[in-house]
């Protein structure tokens, strides 16, 4: 067995949401472990998703009902989250 490459995984950062702040018009400014933070519309993204369980977060106070949970943006009790790399990256 040959090692072609070696890392500390110590070294490999995982990204977290430590806290998120409800702006509004289903925008959310989240704050990452690594300290930066993104201003996240969600408004395009609910308006177009033909899922009921998706679309009913279009009612503006359950959207605002989200939590931190392990470090991701979860909507009552994972009915609604995005993977936090897509969160980071801007792209959901």
């Amino acid at each position: 067995m040959k090692i072609i490459e070696q890392y500390n995984d110590f070294e490999i950062e995982i990204i977290e949401i430590i806290s998120a702040k409800y702006i509004g018009d289903y925008a959310v400014r989240i704050f990452f472990n690594d300290g930066s933070n993104k201003l996240v519309d969600f408004k395009h993204f609910l308006e177009t998703s033909l899922h009921p369980s998706i679309h009913k977060y279009l009612n503006e106070e359950k959207f605002k009902q989200f939590e931190i949970i392990d470090g991701n943006l979860n909507w009552n009790n994972y009915d609604m989250i995005f993977p936090v790399y897509d969160l980071y990256n801007d792209k959901i």
